[in-house]
């Protein structure tokens, strides 16, 4: 897991891409559990380092 708001802050970008990647893969009508899983990663991930660098941030100032 990135420590600096600079290596977090270029994770979250490259999770953004895989979310949009993968919210595109997904069929409109079915879902697939292997993409669907992937998603729910990527964007528990986001969520997790978002809330880190909001710390990190808060505790600078």
């Amino acid at each position: 897991m990135p420590d600096t708001i600079d290596d977090i802050k270029k994770r979250m970008k490259e999770l953004e891409v895989l979310i949009r990647e993968t919210q595109e893969r997904l069929p409109a009508h079915s879902m697939k559990p292997p993409v669907m899983v992937d998603l729910l990663e990527y964007e528990d991930e986001y969520d997790i380092l978002m809330k880190k660098l909001e710390t990190i941030e808060d505790n600078k100032s």
